[in-house]
């Protein structure tokens, strides 16, 4: 028992070591030695846990597909039953922004599709498993929103696509070519992006309430 929390402690500050080495100096620029280094344990060690640098860095990329779990479950809940649907998509909005403009996901964004053409098995598995079941699940609110005459859509998805796009194209586009994670975009400009992503799908995609104001 003590030999397993000994493996786990050890698993865990390889893994923070080399997220922090793959951020600061990339894929390439990064080695398994300065990794073992920072993490205080021997390379072997590393090898041992991960087999090579490429699962490593695969281990790290993939981990952070956990934290999408909840951004799943607050769209699966925050659009089911809403009476105000302007109110309900612009909480969405806002959280939903929140929750993938933070900094260290922008930064692994950008490690991800720089080594598209290296590893691409990875970056579609980190969008499969991560964004990819984000908009499924948004499809699906949709869909159920367009039964009960709250939207007006033919493709769910494409619909789901949109409203993310509309909210992320303009910060994420400024934190991808900036480089500057922390200040592309201040909170005001994300709340307007916000406001302006739910006034413009409504516009396309809302019911005959909205359409006939």
């Amino acid at each position: 028992m003590e030999e397993e929390g000994r493996s786990a402690r050890k698993r865990k500050a390889i893994m923070a070591a080399a997220t922090q080495v793959f951020l600061a100096k990339g894929y390439l620029g990064a080695t398994v030695d300065e990794i073992a280094a920072l993490a205080a344990v021997s390379k072997q060690t590393v090898y041992k846990n991960f087999g090579d640098k490429e699962q490593l860095f695969a281990e790290i990329v993939l981990a952070t597909t956990d934290e999408i779990d909840e951004l799943v479950r607050l769209v699966s809940g925050s659009l089911d039953g809403t009476e105000d649907l302007d109110r309900a998509l612009g909480a969405l909005a806002r959280r939903f922004m929140a929750a993938l403009m933070r900094p260290h996901l922008l930064r692994l964004r950008r490690l991800v599709i720089a080594n598209a053409d290296r590893l691409p098995h990875l970056g579609r598995a980190w969008y499969e498993r991560g964004f990819g079941r984000v908009l499924a699940t948004l499809a699906s609110r949709f869909q159920a929103l367009a039964e009960a005459g709250r939207l007006r859509l033919d493709d769910p998805m494409l619909a789901a696509q949109h409203f993310v796009g509309l909210l992320l194209w303009i910060p994420v586009n400024r934190a991808m070519f900036s480089g500057d994670d922390e200040s592309s975009s201040t909170p005001a400009e994300l709340e307007h992006y916000a406001e302006a992503a739910v006034a413009a799908f409504l516009g396309g995609y809302g019911g005959k309430a909205r359409a006939a104001r």
